[in-house]
Parts: C-alpha cells; sequence; structure tokens
C-alpha cells in the first residue's frame, strides 16, 4: 500500500522579533491534531550557536530540554504543550549545528574535493534535516526563526523556497505571521508594516497563501481585504489573530476564523470535523473570573526575564486548571531578598500580603544563591508549601544540612569549589568536562520512588522517568548524615547512587526534586507534582483566610491577639497582618 506523502507548512515571521510565531505554529498543530492527523514541528534557528545550552537565559529565555537530551528552544515547549507528539533533538537545529556538519563532512573528503558554499551544501543539510523529522508524519510544520530581512535566516529561506520544487507545490504551504500595529493618535491600524513585510519575502521566492496578522484588537473584513488585494491573498485567507486572555484560547480563536480549513484545503488533505472539545474546556476554566486566586512566590534571580521560567509558569498554570482556580505567580529577585527577613522581601513582592506557596526554580552559579537558602529556610519552618526544582533540591538540601543537621558550613561546590562541606558535588562524570556544551546530564532518566513516601502518593508508581539538566548532585558523603537528621530521600536512580527527590515528613508540602517536571506538564495532563502543589497552596490559602477571619472577629469584640504568632492547623507560627 503506498503512503501518502508528508505535506509541508512553513511559518515566517516579518516586521518584529517576538510576534508569536512558536505559539502559533504550535496552535495549528493543535488544530490539524484535532482533525485526526498526526502531526509534528521543527524550529529553525538562524543563530550561530549549535544549541542555546551555553546562553544566558537573559539571551534566550528558557531552555526546553527533551527525552533524549537534546537542549532546544522554549518553542519546543509550546509544541509539546499544544501537540501530542513528543519533541526530540531533530525538531530543532541551528545555522551552528548545520554548519558543523557540513564542515565535518568537509574534513572528511564527502564532497569531492568541491567548494563548499552555501548553495547547495548548506541548504540541502537544512532540507535534509527537516525531511529527517518529517518522517512518518501526515503534516510537518517548520517555524522559520528570526524575521523575515535577518542576514542570518536567508539560508533557511532559500532551503524552504527550494522544498516547494521538491517535494512539489501541492505539498507544502507557507504562512506568514505578521504585526498590523494600532496607531492610538491616528485611531487607526497600520497595514503598510505587512504589505512590506509580503514584499521582502516575496522577494526571496516565497509567496504566502495565508497572512496571520497579529494586533492588539480584531480587525474589521475592510482591513482583511485591503491586506487580501495588497499582499495577493484570498480574503477568507487573511487571519486575525488578536490577542486573547490566554494563550489556550488562541486555537478555538484561530479555529473561528477559519485557519485549519485553510490549510487543509489549500494541502488538498481530507479530514473530519476537529475535536475540539478538550480546548473548549481548557479555555472556559481559564477565563472564569470566579475562581479564586492562589498566590505562589518563585524565588529565582532570572526574574528579569520571566521567560526564563517559561515551563515553570505554564506547569503551575495548568495546575491551576485542574485545582480550579488562577494562578498569581509573584517573581522574587533572589539577590536582592533579605536573608535575615525574607519574609518581608518576599510579601512586599506580593504588595505586602502573605503568598500561598514558594517554588524556587532551577539555575546556575553562586549569585542570588543565600537568597534562595533563606526562602527555603522561611518555607521550612513556617510551614509554607515548598516545591524545588534541580537547583532548588539542592538549596533545600544545603539549608536543612545548615540549620537542622548541624553543618554549618554545608555549601555546594558550585558556589565555593574548595569547600570541605559541600553536601552538593559535581558528578564524578563531570570533573574532567572542559567544553561545556551539551556537557550536562541530560534527558530523561529513571528515578525509584520510595514507599511510604508523599512522592509515591502523587505518583501513584514505583518508578518514573523526568528530564535533567544538571551537573551537580546531592554528596552521598553526607546521605546517611541528612537522612539521620530527618531529610526523606523519597526518590533515587534505580541503584540508589544518585538522590533524585528529598521530602519532609512533618510539613504540609515540601518536596525538592533533582529534575525538571515542568517540561512534561501540558494544560490536558497537568503533571501530577505540579497539581499536589498547587493543592497544598490552596489549602494554606484557606487556612490563612480562615485565621485572617478569626483574628478580625476577635478584634471587633475588643480584643486585641497576638496575630503574629497565631498557629495554623500544622501548628506552625505564620505571619498575619502588617509586616513586622
Amino acid at each position: 500500500m503506498e503512503t501518502r506523502p508528508t505535506k509541508y507548512i512553513f511559518v515566517t515571521g516579518g516586521v518584529v522579533s517576538s510576534i508569536g510565531k512558536g505559539l502559533t505554529t504550535a496552535c495549528i498543530g493543535a488544530l490539524l491534531e484535532a482533525r485526526g492527523l498526526k502531526v509534528t514541528a521543527v524550529k529553525l534557528d538562524p543563530y550561530i550557536n549549535v544549541d542555546p545550552g551555553t546562553m544566558s537565559p537573559f539571551q534566550h529565555g528558557e531552555v526546553f530540554v527533551t527525552d533524549d537530551g537534546a537542549e532546544t528552544d522554549l518553542d519546543l515547549g509550546h509544541y509539546e504543550r499544544f501537540m501530542g507528539t513528543r519533541m526530540s533533538k531533530l525538531n530543532n537545529f541551528t545555522s551552528g549545528k548545520v554548519y558543523e556538519t557540513v564542515i565535518a563532512n568537509e574534513r572528511r573528503g564527502d564532497y569531492l574535493g568541491g567548494t563548499v558554499q552555501v548553495i547547495p551544501h548548506i541548504t540541502d543539510e537544512i532540507k535534509r534535516r527537516i525531511k529527517l523529522a518529517a518522517e512518518g508524519y501526515d503534516i510537518c510544520l517548520i517555524e522559520v526563526g528570526g524575521t523575515v530581512g535577518d542576514i542570518e535566516s536567508l539560508p533557511f529561506l532559500e532551503a524552504i523556497r527550494q522544498m516547494r520544487t521538491d517535494v512539489g507545490p501541492q505539498n507544502t504551504l507557507f504562512i506568514h505571521v505578521t504585526l498590523v500595529p494600532y496607531i492610538p493618535t491616528a485611531h487607526e491600524f497600520k497595514t503598510k508594516p505587512t504589505q512590506h513585510s509580503i514584499k521582502e519575502i516575496t522577494g526571496y521566492g516565497i509567496i504566502p497563501s495565508i497572512i496571520i496578522c497579529r494586533c492588539q484588537q480584531p480587525l474589521d473584513e475592510k482591513l482583511k481585504s485591503k491586506i487580501s488585494l495588497f499582499c495577493n491573498v484570498a480574503p477568507n485567507c487573511v487571519i486575525n489573530a488578536p490577542d486573547v486572555r490566554t494563550i489556550y484560547e488562541l486555537p478555538l480563536a484561530l479555529h473561528e476564523q477559519g485557519l485549519d480549513q485553510r490549510c487543509v484545503e489549500l494541502l488538498n488533505i481530507w479530514t473530519g470535523a476537529p475535536k475540539l472539545e478538550p480546548w473548549t474546556k481548557i479555555a472556559s476554566s481559564l477565563t472564569d473570573e470566579s475562581r479564586e486566586t492562589v498566590t505562589i512566590a518563585m524565588v529565582g534571580k532570572y526574574v528579569d526575564l520571566t521567560e526564563s521560567y517559561k515551563s515553570l509558569s505554564e506547569a503551575l498554570i495548568h495546575s491551576g486548571v485542574a485545582n480550579n482556580c488562577k494562578i498569581s505567580i509573584v517573581y522574587v529577585d533572589s539577590e536582592t531578598l533579605d536573608t535575615k527577613s525574607p519574609e518581608k522581601s518576599i510579601r512586599a513582592a506580593n504588595h505586602g500580603q502573605d503568598v500561598d506557596a514558594i517554588l524556587i526554580p532551577g539555575g546556575f552559579g553562586v549569585r542570588g544563591s543565600e537568597g534562595k537558602i533563606a526562602a527555603a529556610r522561611y518555607a521550612r519552618e513556617n510551614k509554607v508549601p515548598f516545591f524545588g526544582i534541580c537547583l532548588g533540591l539542592q538549596i533545600a538540601t544545603i539549608e536543612y544540612a545548615r540549620n537542622v543537621a548541624g553543618l554549618n558550613a554545608a555549601t555546594s561546590a558550585e558556589f565555593d569549589p574548595n569547600s570541605s562541606c559541600a553536601v552538593i558535588d559535581i558528578m564524578d562524570s563531570q570533573k574532567s568536562v572542559n567544553i561545556k556544551g551539551a556537557s550536562m546530564r541530560l534527558g530523561a532518566y529513571p528515578c525509584a520512588i520510595k514507599e511510604g513516601t508523599r512522592a509515591r502518593e502523587v505518583y501513584g508508581k514505583t518508578l518514573i522517568s523526568e528530564r535533567h539538566r544538571h551537573r551537580f548532585e546531592v554528596n552521598n558523603t553526607f546521605r546517611e548524615e541528612l537522612e539521620k537528621a530527618g531529610l526523606v530521600f523519597s526518590g533515587t536512580s534505580p541503584d540508589g547512587t544518585l538522590a533524585e527527590m528529598i521530602e519532609l515528613k512533618d510539613h504540609p508540602w515540601f518536596i525538592g526534586v533533582q529534575f525538571h517536571p515542568e517540561f512534561q506538564s501540558t494544560p490536558k495532563n497537568p503533571h501530577p507534582l505540579f497539581r499536589e502543589f498547587v493543592a497544598a497552596a490552596k489549602v494554606r490559602k484557606a487556612q490563612l483566610s480562615t485565621l485572617s477571619s478569626k483574628v478580625e472577629k476577635r478584634a471587633t469584640n475588643g480584643k486585641a491577639p497576638s496575630i503574629s504568632a497565631a498557629p495554623t492547623p500544622s501548628g506552625a507560627a505564620v505571619p498575619v497582618g502588617s509586616e513586622q
């Protein structure tokens, strides 16, 4: 039986960067999957880095890690959250990766002494990688990073132009995402930037069949008709993508304008009607203003660019859906946090109010570490639900070692390489590493969960698989001492040599994990650790509300209780009222 060829949808962007190509690509994938098609996506990044692994979060935002250990662009996180396909190292490559391969080929003599050029050698390698990622799928979405007109993007644009000839016009579709700005002083939208952007990409031999117009509010039919006329696309192929209340509304907004129908028509594919009930349910939940708000303090050092924690924030939002509550994330800069009174810094970031839980995310380096340690101590001593991820586990271990196990000088070898009390130390396999790129413990690793622990209760099974990205581990030299002091190592590698999860027995919710569970959370299937963490935060919120009501009632009866030491149901002192 002859298999039908893969169809390719190429998504480019114009006018400005960060216009939403990644979300648009993910939403197209979600809509086509809802029609029963098998879909994958590839992100082409024009920068010369081999991958984003060595780039600063302030430069690039989050590095998304796949099961097979690829450090990739954060857009792959969007792909996995909106689509059912698991991404891999095939789904993201850069100019650096392409040139690295071509140069290696040349050094081996693969080009038989010929002159190596952008065309055909670089473009052929780009096309080879796209086709390899597309094998076995009905649709392959290809997002070209950057903005049309960037010099770095030219080889990618030339490669996708060639693919239309290589695989046939009937198997390719070009979609261009562009900005339609609103000029407040003129009280009108301007289509000229879109016209110039289409002119630019057409000059490279790429003629878009669909234009997706990003704007703050919906465009009227007159403006869409104008774009259709000047940009040479059918009127029903000018799709409006205004700002929405939640990104999970976007698939529905694009479907309402017929985007998925235009795609299957232009590619000559027959499908059934899309099954969008899950997206309708998710969007309805996220836009329900009657839900109570749970506040999570995220104590990190990349808070000036919250895209550094993209998967984390989305995982919390997913868990809000599961717990029927809204999530408010308060970003707290660990570098400026008051280590003597961490509650003051945390409450100040939340406009003087208590938070319902504290999360310490991953990161690298000593900067801001003492602020994180102080936040972990505050959460432990005041029974505030706590979740430590990657470095967050290490921070919690250091804090416990110092303040409970009596190891006053406890630290990480990452913070002090000469310390004799490094309860967190570099892995033996990492000690000889000089080339930093892609050299950490990366990708999916198994974890055995101990019976009778909260972790076992949350996961409901004894063996799990989670994604990692780190160089340092809990130092086994100190594990026995930490366990005697009450720290529970609830998850380890199957052979027991690597600590993967920690928790506390006498705490409402205190868990640290060495892996990154946020990478596997989706709106349709929230990760169980985030789901139960938010549930614990919701319980604390209710306790604080009850306590506040009792304090207010006693105050109105003429009494003056000591509210700063009012006990929670678990017996912990929780500061309530004005800052002390």
